[in-house]
């Protein structure tokens, strides 16, 4: 579960080395608020590719079931072959 802290937009000035450290030891996201709401949210690199692996894998599942409910579905023998004549035309 990725935590989350709340930081006034001040903090980027005032204390950015801390609010990145923290960012990079630990899976958090830093909430920025100006004049008291949410503005901008801040991650680590690593929790950010870490988060866009989840949405990318999450899209697939996604558009694999869209393919089955409408019917976009061959058996898998057939797909094996499509696969091995693509490959053979790569050589």
């Amino acid at each position: 579960m990725l935590r989350e802290t709340i930081r006034p937009s001040s903090d980027l000035r005032n204390k950015y080395p801390e609010i990145s450290k923290s960012l990079q030891l630990r899976d958090e996201a830093a909430i920025i608020t100006v004049n008291g709401r949410g503005d901008t949210v801040s991650l680590g690199y690593n929790t950010y590719n870490s988060l866009k692996a989840k949405i990318t894998v999450l899209s697939s599942i996604v558009n694999g079931q869209a393919d089955i409910i409408e019917g976009r579905t061959k058996p898998v023998e057939e797909t094996f072959k499509d696969i091995r004549t693509m490959l053979d035309s790569m050589e």
